[in-house]
């Protein structure tokens, strides 16, 4: 089974602490923001106790309520990283979700060097964390990994009514892992939980208003904070969002347009070239790459001892390298290989997307992490007819990606804890301006999705970049990275309508 793909005005004081947030522990958030009266109070009156984590990093551990119905009942803690500015004066913090759901802001925080400008850099804390049920954050961990081996190959465009069966038996497999390993955790983690944590991030860094960098899935986060707390916005830049507006469905359908148009930019530019393994124009090349995925279907590829490539793995491999267009010349080598029923890169690209190290552990819960924020954001259907009627319409859109991405959200129908989000647009009414960043070419977060989320914002600003890949900040464009760099700096939007290339 091929993953759900989700899988980066003025004002300066208002971000300004006090001096005493510099040195050792964090200063009381009540120096920061007014008391929270009631059962949360100790939360967001928490200090941070900071210690060296090398590379001139500090980390911390946050703690918050499991259940924030039940504030006085269990806690957890999330992991926290920060890279202190090198102002003597800094605007605070600014923090940073790199998306999943699944994946780990630790770590994208620590590679702060190429995320962000070093201006930003300098004039910024740049912190990181783990969201709960993240890597270092109490995990959430539903299968082995033999088990997520098998379900990752596992055939996701059944054709018969004994594959459909497999995969459902697969899907089922997923929710009951994690209901019987960390049930209390897993009925936790959706998006709205995860937003709370980031008001007491905020809190404990002593920042009046979030300043907040989130890209893919980030953006969804980011989204929900903003209509959870709007009045604590502070500079808030979502790049390649999602709308927030669309249904789980409408979400699979969205992304089956953009991974083939992602897929269409590639065949351009791949049969310009004499490496390009697929013959004749855009059209004839897509068709034969149909073709050989039809092949693989039933004759997978050769892999490593004991681990075939499936189609569901080689299709995993090719959104993988549509991510970035300079990994193209990995997905030409991986089609080529394939012609001649190799798949060693394809199993690669597959390995990298999923967390899957060499020696056959997964380096991350990303892939749990995903389907169990996912399923608890949104409602899905649970009949196999309307997933079955789904791969049917989605193959028009997509050949390629589109039965996949229809079935891919299966395990949600299953799902053993309720949903406790639903569709539904986001304005935040009474937040400062929010800078959104779309690609026309984005695969996994089509340029749609950007229109759509900053027209339902109260104070939206849409900036386009004219390319190919996903999100756009660092990514390349000077033209992006400055209007992005005068927002976070000096709160200055870039003018309606603007373009980049």
């Amino acid at each position: 089974m091929a993953v759900v793909v989700l899988a980066s005005g003025c004002a300066t004081s208002e971000n300004v602490r006090p001096e005493a947030a510099r040195t050792g522990n964090a200063l009381s958030a009540t120096t920061a923001t007014a008391p929270r009266p009631g059962p949360l109070a100790a939360f967001y009156d928490q200090r941070l106790r900071w210690r060296d984590c090398r590379d001139g990093f500090e980390c911390a551990r946050l703690e918050v309520p499991l259940d924030y119905q039940a504030p006085r009942g269990r806690t957890i803690q999330v992991a926290v990283v920060r890279l202190p500015s090198g102002d003597d004066d800094p605007r605070g913090s600014l923090v940073l979700n790199p998306g999943g759901p699944g994946a780990s802001g630790i770590d994208y925080a620590r590679a702060a060097e190429i995320v962000v400008s070093d201006e930003v850099r300098e004039r910024y804390d740049i912190v990181g964390f783990d969201p709960r049920g993240v890597r270092r954050s109490e995990p959430v961990n539903c299968l082995t990994n033999s088990q997520l081996d098998v379900f990752l190959a596992a055939d996701g465009s059944p054709d018969s009514a004994s594959e459909e069966e497999e995969l459902d038996r697969e899907s089922r497999a997923l929710g009951r892992g994690c209901a019987r390993l960390r049930p209390a955790l897993a009925r936790h983690i959706g998006t709205r939980d995860v937003a709370r944590d980031l008001d007491v991030l905020r809190s404990a860094l002593g920042d009046r208003r979030l300043s907040y960098l989130g890209k893919s899935y980030g953006t969804y986060l980011g989204l929900t904070y903003a209509e959870l707390f709007p009045r604590r916005v502070g500079r808030l830049l979502l790049d390649g969002p999602l709308d927030p507006a669309l249904s789980s469905m409408a979400v699979s359908a969205g992304q089956a347009g953009g991974f083939q148009r992602a897929f269409r930019a590639f065949l351009a530019d791949c049969v310009e070239r004499s490496s390009c393994p697929l013959p004749g124009d855009v059209a004839e090349a897509e068709s034969e790459a149909g073709r050989l995925l039809d092949r693989i279907d039933s004759e997978p590829l050769v892999g490593e001892p004991g681990r075939p490539v499936t189609q569901a793995l080689t299709v995993l491999g090719v959104a993988a390298a549509l991510y970035d267009e300079g990994s193209w010349g990995l997905l030409r080598r991986a089609l080529s290989e394939a012609t001649t029923g190799q798949g060693a890169t394809f199993l690669a690209l597959a390995d990298y997307y999923s967390d899957r190290g060499p020696d056959g552990r997964f380096t991350t819960n990303s892939v749990e992490a995903l389907y169990a924020v996912n399923c608890l954001d949104r409602p899905e259907e649970s009949d196999l007819a309307a997933f079955r009627a789904a791969a049917v319409e989605l193959t028009e859109t997509s050949p390629v990606f589109g039965a996949f991405l229809a079935w891919g959200a299966l395990p949600c129908a299953s799902w053993p804890f309720p949903p406790q989000g639903r569709p539904h647009a986001i304005s935040a009414k009474g937040a400062k301006p929010i800078l959104v960043v779309g690609t026309t070419r984005d695969p996994a977060t089509p340029y749609e999705w950007a229109e759509a989320a900053a027209s339902q914002l109260a104070a939206g600003r849409l900036l386009t970049f004219e390319g190919d890949g996903h999100t756009a900040y660092r990514r390349g464009s000077s033209c992006i990275d400055r209007a992005v760099d005068r927002y976070l700096l000096d709160g200055l939007l870039p003018a309606a309508g603007a373009r980049c290339r």
